[in-house]
Formats: structure tokens, C-alpha cells, sequence
């Protein structure tokens, strides 16, 4: 039996009508191929004989085909063999990629309590590598032997316990992906910053692993008396926070991998505790010990910081959930838009409270809003992408979203966030975040 792809090459059987898409492809191609170089080679063959000119000959064996372009030439990377295995044990990103890194501010560097900050507009995705998720330190970061670390859960317990990371691995094991976010991201009373990094870097989003908290405070076994643990890290600072014992027996956990390997020693190695949904320095790092009260600690990270000043002289204390957020990426700060046309907008959501059920997109300053598209997956908790398909008309324009999560919270504006709580405050700024883009397309905060 004839091979229908024999047949079609030497001409010897018309292409059935469900292969005619092929025939645009490869198949065509080499069948009008094919019949130009019958053709030609007839041709040329006469004017041969006729004027024996190998010059025009090979005129017209070209005459039809279109000059080399040299980004379809075949490359220098291919007429080589490339670096072998094992150059680099641990992967690296390539070396084109070498401006993707955390953003620090240079007036950090100089601190051991300091931040860095996810490069946001440069990331795909929800999963933030380990390598870019943001740092926020209050001492420096420490160097601990996981040989020597231990985690000592005691207090209103009916029998303290000691756990080395190797103990704790024995525990069965989960993996979830949540974001992780600090509650001054940004800074309440002016949203300065040129970048989506340099005004919300200060948010991720990873896989963790570990053993959940539940776990190994029914191993202690709680008592009836116990409504608080206070967490404690093996910093300089001591990081100190109280945690409802409702929230360690609903999904906190005990983490000791990241992304699918062990922590970095900047974000807790070798255990750290991690509370979805919460504000991020509750999540305390290098964590050793687990208390068990009746009441919370009040400590320096819960009086006289990350709480909320009224305009009444009060403050809002245990303030511990990050609200829906989002910010758009893609056109974004320092970004330029190359000519007018398509734009697809993109960006992050994000609630501590749950999914994101929507996210809207406005491109004129908030007078109109309409849905965007939500990325698949969208998880509990984590970062999710959205996408919004946008003509741009060469015109200054001011663009933004807001999110909407499952409970229904609409992602307020910075003059509601003031009418409801004032100028005061220094965290938890879940406003709008709006970009404003000039008539030569470049993109830049419009909130200063």
C-alpha cells in the first residue's frame, strides 16, 4: 500500500480534503516546491539550450526566493556544543535575566531591621522563586545549625515538649500555596514608589511545607485554659507575636521547605511558623518556642508596633488579617506602552481571607469598571493573576483594579481607607493603586 505522505510528495495522489489544512503547512510546501522547481528547471533547461548562459540560469533559480533574514539564520548556538552538566550544581537563572532581582532601597542596605522586595512586574505566575520573595528582617538573619535547633512547646500544655527538625519531619506532612505579605505594603500615609515593586513589594507567594501546628499541640495536648500560643524567634531581635489558638488549630503551620526545598536562611531556616491570611511578621522566623496562655503577650511587635492609630488617640490592635488587594503589573510604573493598539493589562489579587472572586479594571481614573479574566488556579489564600484586554487609543489614560474576595470585601479606595479610619495609621494599606500613562506611553505612579 502507497504511503499517503509518499503519494502526496511525488504527486501520484490528490490530498483528501481533511489534510488540506496540512497542505498550508509542510505538505504544500514541499509540493509548490516541488512544481516551481519543475517549472523553473524546465525553463532554465530551454533558455540553456538556447543561449548557453549559465548566468542566467542561476538568475532565474533564484529569482523567486526571498533573501535570508538574519533572525532566522541559523544561529551560533547551534554550530557548537554548549556548557556541559554539572557547571553549575545548584541551577541559576540565565544571565540575560541578570535585572531580575529583589529590589532594596539604598537607604535599607545600612539596617539590620530592613526589607527587600519581589520584583512584581518582572514575575509570571503565582509562585514567587525562592531567590526573589521578599525578606523583611527585624535583626539581621541568623545562621542556625539545624542539628542544634530545637522547638520547645510548653506553657498550658499536659506535657511540654522538645522537637528538633527531625522530629518534626516525622510528622505527616503538607504542602499549600499561600501568599505571604507585610502589613506595611505599602507605607498607609503616602503610597510613594516608582515600580509595582517599590510601592507592594513587600507580597509573594510560595508553596510551603511542613507539619501543621494542630499536629503538634495535640501531641502537648492543650489545655482547656490555653485561648493564646505566643511564637518566638531565634533572632537578635527575639521576634515575639501572639497567635489565637483558634487560627494554630485551623491551618498554621509548621514550615521547614519552601518551593520544594529547605527554607533560606532569610526566610526562617531552619523553622519557621506560617499563619495564611495573616500579617506576614506574625509568620515569626527561626522559630524556638511555642507558648501556651490564657491571654496575649503584648509585646514590643503588638503595642508599640503594627498597630493602627485612630484619629480618636486609640488604635486598632490585632489587626491580623491582610484585606483584598491587587495591583496591576503589566502596564506598570517605569514601564512604557510602545505604540497605541492592543494592550493586555495584567496584574495580582490577593485576600487574607480567602479566594478572589473578581477583579475589576478601570481606564479612565475610576468613572467605569468592568471584569477581568482570573488566571487559573485560583486558590485560598494566594496570589492570583488576572488579565484584561484594552485598546489603547495613544491618549493619556489612568488605569487600576480592585479586587473582590469570596466574603464579598470590595478593595477600597486611599480617600475611603482615610474616611474610615484616617491619616494616622502607618499599616495594613490595601488601597487602589492607580497608574497613570502619558501620551508617549510611559507609565508612572499617579498618586504623586
Amino acid at each position: 500500500m502507497t504511503d499517503k505522505r509518499d503519494a502526496v510528495i511525488d504527486g501520484s495522489e490528490s490530498t483528501p480534503s481533511h489534510d488540506r489544512a496540512d497542505d498550508l503547512g509542510v505538505r504544500g510546501t514541499i509540493e509548490s516546491r516541488r512544481r516551481r522547481f519543475l517549472q523553473s528547471g524546465g525553463a532554465l533547461l530551454a533558455l540553456a539550450s538556447a543561449a548557453g548562459s549559465k548566468e542566467l540560469m542561476a538568475e532565474e533559480a533564484t529569482r523567486d526566493l526571498p533573501p535570508v533574514d538574519p533572525l532566522v539564520a541559523i544561529p551560533e548556538s547551534m554550530k557548537a556544543p554548549g556548557a556541559p552538566i554539572g557547571t553549575k550544581p545548584y541551577g541559576t537563572p540565565s544571565s540575560f535575566e541578570n535585572h531580575v532581582v529583589r529590589n532594596v532601597a539604598a537607604n535599607q542596605l545600612q539596617y539590620w531591621s530592613s526589607t527587600s522586595r519581589s520584583p512584581l512586574a518582572e514575575l509570571d505566575g503565582i509562585i514567587t522563586p525562592s531567590g526573589l520573595f521578599y525578606e523583611r528582617h527585624h535583626a539581621g538573619v541568623p545562621t542556625i545549625d539545624p542539628a542544634r535547633h530545637r522547638l520547645l512547646v510548653h506553657g498550658l500544655v499536659s506535657k511540654p515538649l522538645v522537637f528538633s527538625v527531625d522530629d518534626l519531619r516525622r510528622f505527616p506532612s503538607v504542602s499549600r500555596i499561600h501568599f505571604l505579605e507585610c502589613s506595611g505594603n505599602p507605607v498607609y500615609k503616602r503610597p510613594f514608589g516608582r515600580t509595582a515593586s517599590d510601592l507592594v513589594g513587600l507580597v509573594s507567594c510560595a508553596e510551603w511545607t511542613g507539619v501543621t501546628l494542630k499536629t503538634v499541640l495535640d501531641e502537648a495536648g492543650v489545655s482547656p485554659q490555653g485561648r493564646w500560643v505566643i511564637a518566638e524567634g531565634a533572632d537578635g531581635a527575639g521576634m515575639t507575636r501572639s497567635i489565637p489558638i483558634e487560627k494554630c488549630l485551623e491551618d498554621a503551620l509548621l514550615v521547614y521547605s519552601q518551593n520544594g526545598e529547605r527554607l533560606r536562611p532569610e526566610q526562617g531556616y531552619p523553622l519557621r511558623l506560617f499563619l495564611p491570611g495573616f500579617e506576614g511578621n506574625m509568620s515569626v522566623k527561626w522559630l524556638r518556642r511555642l507558648k501556651v496562655t490564657d491571654a496575649p503577650a503584648y509585646s514590643r511587635e503588638e503595642t508599640a508596633k503594627y498597630t493602627d492609630l485612630l484619629p480618636s488617640g486609640k488604635a486598632r490592635q490585632f489587626t491580623f488579617y491582610m484585606e483584598a488587594k491587587s495591583i496591576i503589573t503589566s502596564p506598570s510604573g517605569g514601564q512604557r506602552i510602545a505604540s497605541p493598539g492592543f494592550v493586555e493589562i495584567r496584574g495580582i489579587a490577593w485576600s487574607g481571607h480567602g479566594k478572589i472572586a473578581r477583579v475589576e479594571v478601570s481606564v479612565d481614573g475610576g468613572e467605569n469598571w468592568s471584569d477581568a479574566a482570573l488566571q487559573e488556579p485560583v486558590l485560598t489564600r494566594a496570589l492570583t493573576r488576572f488579565r484584561f484586554a484594552w485598546h489603547w487609543h495613544g491618549q493619556p489614560a489612568i488605569i487600576q483594579s480592585r479586587a473582590i474576595d469570596e466574603t464579598g470585601y470590595v478593595q477600597p479606595t486611599f480617600a475611603e481607607l482615610v474616611d474610615a479610619r484616617g491619616d494616622n495609621s502607618y499599616y495594613h494599606n490595601n488601597a487602589v493603586q492607580p497608574w497613570r500613562i502619558d501620551q508617549d506611553g510611559e507609565v508612572s505612579n499617579a498618586n504623586v
